[in-house]
């Protein structure tokens, strides 16, 4: 018989089990404010005389507040408890190859102030001009207390040096956001893939239902990311790297990408492969390629406003990102076979063109016919810059290992 080590095992002391309990009622009161004590016991699984002890903790501490008083038929009147959104703040920071944009952010993810930085080609001179920005917006935006920053960034970082190592639209490698900016601002500071971040934030809205555990988001933007949460846990990989589908070579024949392969799916399904598309269907001879007034490429933008003004080779350029990138999320379905697979970006401002078009593909490809629901996301609602976000609130809400939601009910 094989011996246990018993050192290999850790019991759970009472104040690790009180921490999660209090996790799990803050997790409920902000999932499902305004809530009674007595729901909080209900969904919670707790005995009401510990969710009262808890609550009572949390409200000392400013975590929660006491509402409106309800009305029973017989018995004791519940008081309803709000999460307290102006207790402090957090900063939200999302990358983007030329523009970064910063906010500002209750607790409870209402985004408060927001503005926008070049990124710049150089990343520590972007990063002290970020620092800088940081502060400044804390200034104008003064709160009791800050919690952190979250930085979603297009690039993959390494769970051990927190450093980015993969990151071929920004054209940067090896880069230390962590260290310089908390001694600028002297606040904890989260950098994350924005494909990561995203799949956390949406993992955390509820909004694809209570006991969902297996999901993916797709970012389409000048690249393509994919973060993926398969039984509640963020999957990483080795060096924190996996998800790097948009550099996965659909045609070894096709275009150059920037990180050096050949027709890698974000060259064939990204904004900047629609523009491409739109400047090779509008040249005016045959072996040029640009717009038809020989100007600069539209911005992606100015692509989905033409494809509203019914313009045909806008359309056409439309239509051929959305049969790649339906192809690419086939092979995410096949391969992994998502509950729910969301898609973040603009191109999402024209699912109903794009969409129809995709599932088709999906259908065509995926052998497995796996029942993944594909969503889009609402742009206007910055999924982004919300996962940013997220990295810093969801430590004091989430009783699980970090990256590892789970869905408390």
């Amino acid at each position: 018989m094989r011996k246990i080590d018993l050192n290999n095992f850790r019991v759970a002391s009472s104040e690790t089990a009180r921490d999660i309990n209090r996790r799990i009622v803050l997790n409920l009161v902000r999932k499902h404010q305004p809530i009674s004590r007595a729901s909080l016991a209900r969904k919670s699984g707790m005995q009401r005389s510990t969710v009262s002890a808890i609550t009572e903790q949390l409200i000392a501490e400013r975590w929660v507040v006491e509402g409106a008083t309800g009305h029973l038929p017989r018995g004791r009147k519940p008081t309803f408890l709000h999460l307290n959104s102006d207790r402090s703040g957090i900063i939200g920071v999302d990358i983007h190859p030329c523009v970064t944009t910063l906010a500002v952010s209750s607790m409870g993810m209402n985004i408060l102030a927001h503005e926008s930085i070049p990124t710049g080609d150089d990343p520590k001179d972007f990063i002290e001009r970020l620092g800088r920005r940081i502060v400044d917006l804390m200034r104008a935006h003064p709160k009791n207390s800050y919690e952190g920053i979250g930085i979603s960034v297009p690039g993959r970082i390494d769970r051990a040096s927190h450093r980015l190592t993969f990151a071929p639209n920004l054209h940067w490698q090896d880069v230390d956001f962590q260290t310089p900016l908390e001694k600028l601002t002297g606040l904890p500071v989260e950098v994350e893939n924005a494909a990561n971040a995203c799949a956390l934030a949406e993992l955390w809205s509820g909004r694809h239902g209570e006991n969902i555990s297996d999901l993916v988001a797709v970012t389409v933007s000048e690249g393509i990311g994919v973060g993926m949460i398969m039984n509640g846990e963020l999957l990483r990989g080795s060096h924190g790297v996996a998800g790097e589908f948009g550099h996965v070579s659909l045609n070894p024949n096709g275009p150059k990408c920037h990180c050096g392969n050949n027709g890698c799916w974000e060259i064939l399904a990204s904004n900047a492969a629609a523009i491409r598309y739109y400047a090779e269907f509008s040249s005016v001879r045959k072996g040029e390629v640009g717009t038809k007034s020989n100007m600069s490429p539209v911005p992606f933008t100015d692509l989905l406003r033409l494809v509203e003004q019914r313009d045909l080779k806008a359309g056409q350029a439309l239509d051929q990102m959305a049969r790649h990138l339906g192809t690419g999320l086939a092979m995410l379905v096949t391969g992994l076979a998502p509950e729910t697979l969301v898609v973040i970006g603009e191109v999402t401002r024209a699912w109903q063109r794009v969409g129809p078009i995709v599932e088709a593909i999906i259908r065509e490809r995926s052998v497995t016919h796996a029942n993944t629901r594909i969503v889009a996301s609402d742009p206007e609602q910055s999924p982004r810059l919300r996962g940013a976000i997220v990295l810093i609130a969801q430590k004091h809400f989430i009783s699980t290992p970090a990256g590892q939601i789970g869905s408390l009910r």
